[in-house]
């Protein structure tokens, strides 16, 4: 076998370590590569192949004496007991996630008690709708409101923002009972207002309450809380986008919102999805190279295939390729300081794809090509240098596993200058 075949098998060993054996798609979807932490392992291993045969390792023919080989390597390096993680780098988005729609409900400035559409809902879950009245105010984007706070105003009067799940859908008074009824109270209890029993009982005393918040709200106290009196949402929101206008009716999508947190999104290839669960630690590279930790509370279960190469998606052609699916992940920075002034960006998300705790390592580029075929370690024995031929396990941060007869923590290897 002749030095340029033994260097084309330990790349090609070296790839099939890196790589998984498998070849890269050139009509992949448009998102930058997967990359791995291996990148560079097949280079220093053929450099390290070519110092090999520059020092007679390869034992080609040459007329050099026996007398003038080296007594030893050039430069060592000891076998060590460690721990190998191999990673997987994929390609993420720094944001606010997804926003939602808040859209004007049938009767937006409703407030005189009567009856109300039973299909609309809050915060994005409602169906489009018309009312009466005119936007006199509205948020300014990147705005965050609190409980309590305008979301917009109808013939200035402020439209709050209520925390919770359930929306409001029907006018609530006394004697009204249900889950709507307690997040009202809830909320009120929350803003400070007393007196009442938090339930989901609306009682004459609930209704003093809700007086006395309609007063500070600038609102006609009349003691009853329509469904256009009040947005619904799980928490404090962040005013991505404003839809309307300021002196236009309160139709259709007025804002669009986000959660208050920067979030990592993730359209991770399905090849890859045994790598996360909800709990699974992560490291994100901002585009600066600053390292930040995440953790994923998040994995979709709808797979979403990108568009295959070449295909058009017209009649009789398939339009998507199922070997590109990809599964939505999300992660959330507990440390939002270390994201710096991010609002969005790409980033470098990194999981833990596999750990091998305890193996015996050296670095890659003291791998020596056999021409017999495998891998040895250069050592020095009672009559000079020695091959000590041993079999490869993980590649991982510049180490390779490795193992065989004689191989032991703290022998002496040789390493190329």
């Amino acid at each position: 076998m002749t030095l340029h075949q033994s260097t084309e098998n330990m790349a090609a060993a070296v790839a099939e370590h890196t790589n998984g054996g498998q070849t890269q798609n050139a009509g992949r979807r448009r998102k930058r590569p997967l990359r791995t932490s291996l990148i560079a392992i097949g280079v220093a291993v053929v450099a390290a192949t070519g110092v090999a045969a520059a020092t007679g390792a390869l034992g080609g023919d040459s007329d050099t004496s026996t007398s003038a080989a080296p007594s030893g390597p050039p430069k060592s390096a000891k076998v060590e007991t460690t721990s190998l993680t191999r990673t997987e780098t994929v390609n993420g988005n720094l944001g606010y996630g997804d926003a939602t729609a808040v859209q004007a409900p049938p009767s937006a400035s409703s407030s005189s008690g009567g009856s109300a559409s039973s299909s609309t809902a809050q915060g994005g879950q409602s169906t489009a709708g018309s009312g009466s009245g005119v936007l006199t105010w509205l948020p300014a984007e990147g705005e965050t409101i609190k409980r309590g706070a305008a979301v917009y105003s109808v013939d200035d009067r402020k439209v709050p923002l209520l925390y919770g799940v359930t929306p409001l859908y029907r006018t609530i008074q006394s004697g009204s009972e249900g889950k709507d009824v307690k997040l009202l109270e809830e909320n009120l209890s929350a803003l400070g207002y007393t007196g009442f029993t938090v339930d989901d009982e609306y009682t004459d005393a609930t209704a003093t309450a809700v007086k006395a918040w309609q007063e500070d709200l600038g609102r006609e106290e009349i003691g009853t809380v329509a469904p256009g009196d009040a947005v619904v949402a799980t928490g404090e929101r962040r005013v991505a986008d404003i839809k309307a206008t300021s002196g236009g009716a309160p139709t259709g999508d007025i804002l669009t919102w986000t959660g208050t947190e920067r979030i990592v999104t993730v359209d991770l290839e399905v090849k890859f999805e045994d790598l996360v669960e909800d709990g699974t630690k992560t490291t994100i590279k901002l585009p600066d190279g600053t390292k930040v930790d995440a953790t994923v509370n998040d994995v979709g279960t709808a797979a979403t295939a990108a568009p295959a190469a070449g295909s058009t998606g017209g009649a009789g052609t398939s339009s998507t390729s199922s070997a590109d699916a990809t599964l939505p992940v999300k992660l959330e920075v507990k440390d939002q300081t270390k994201l710096g002034r991010y609002q969005a960006a790409p980033v470098d998300v990194t999981f833990e794809a596999e750990t091998r705790k305890d193996v015996l390592a050296v670095p890659i580029n003291a791998l020596v090509a056999l021409r017999e075929g495998g891998y040895a370690l250069e050592t020095v024995g009672s009559t000079g240098i020695e091959y000590l031929p041993v079999e490869l396990g993980m590649f991982a941060g510049g180490l390779v596993e490795v193992s065989g007869q004689g191989v032991s923590a703290g022998l002496v290897v040789g390493v190329p200058k």
